[in-house]
């Protein structure tokens, strides 16, 4: 039978409840304020007051952002770069952590200093730009995914992950014959799931999120990304609202019932929500993934 708690532990407990809900309110409030304000009519939206719900709900100006020629190539573009971006990431992030977990390995230090000096210093945009025209991956699609394969801080978090694995697992595979490729494949990445899982969620929103290197690398609109598009939106409508000589979109924008603002909240629910939509898939191997990985016992 439980032990019925003191009247200290529960005013404890309902002190951490309302701590906890006026949190969540303070993280969950903006993003919805948001939401609604993009399903608003923009000239209502100007009155103010819009908290909680809609006063006029329109879809306008999700409308006006996806009549755009480019949002669905773009939105190709980024699925694709996103599935294969951190696939290709997450096979070469395992496989180095792999190798590295081993400190038998000949150079381990050396490999491992070669590796941690890249998250210090970077070669810096323009040698990073003239390294990339040299191997022929400006516009190209795969600019996308070989340049940022290989993450250093996570490698090291899968890498902590795999070191604390039983090294009795492996020496039992190796005594029934299996080779290191069989024990990396069959063995040590389904024990890794939790740590693959969450640095796949990173790797995904970092690609999902990524619109700077669209704009350095590729100059084709066919290989432009989501977020990309969605900023040259945004700068067209804010240019609109600033600049009177642009009479063709300001005639645009009043003939629907957006605004700049309303293009602003919308772009940024088109920009976060599907990939917060993938956060429950993985959410029960996140915080082990990231504990275990973590620390070290």
């Amino acid at each position: 039978m439980l032990a019925r708690k003191s009247i200290p532990e529960q005013l404890f407990d309902a002190s951490l409840y309302v701590f906890l809900s006026l949190v969540f309110v303070a993280t969950f409030y903006p993003f919805w304020n948001i939401f609604v304000i993009s399903l608003n009519d923009a000239t209502d939206t100007l009155k103010g007051g819009l908290y909680f719900w809609p006063r006029m709900p329109t879809l306008e100006s999700y409308m006006t952002i996806f009549r755009n020629p480019e949002i669905w190539s773009a939105i190709r573009v980024t699925v694709l770069r996103t599935i294969a971006g951190t696939a290709v990431s997450v096979f070469f992030i395992s496989m180095l952590a792999y190798a590295l977990s081993k400190r038998s390995l000949l150079g381990w230090k050396y490999f491992s200093f070669f590796f941690v000096f890249t998250m210090y210093f970077a070669g810096g945009l323009i040698p990073t730009y003239m390294v990339i025209k040299s191997v022929g991956l400006i516009d190209s699609f795969w600019v996308y995914i070989f340049p940022g394969a290989i993450n250093v801080f996570l490698m090291i978090l899968v890498r902590t992950f795999m070191e604390q694995i039983p090294v009795e697992i492996e020496e039992s595979a190796k005594i029934d014959g299996a080779h290191d490729l069989q024990i990396f494949f069959r063995i040590m990445l389904p024990l890794c799931v939790p740590a693959l899982a969450t640095i796949g969620l990173f790797l995904a929103i970092g690609h999902w999120n990524s619109w700077y290197d669209s704009y350095v690398y590729t100059y084709k609109p066919e290989l432009k990304t989501l977020q990309a598009v969605l900023v040259k939106i945004l700068n067209q409508f804010q240019t609109a609202s600033m600049m009177s000589d642009a009479q063709q979109l300001s005639q645009s924008s009043k003939r629907l019932p957006v605004s700049s603002e309303s293009i602003r909240m919308a772009v940024n629910m088109v920009a976060t929500l599907p990939i917060i939509l993938v956060y429950p898939f993985v959410q029960k191997y996140f915080v082990k993934g990231i504990m275990m990985g973590a620390i070290k016992s």
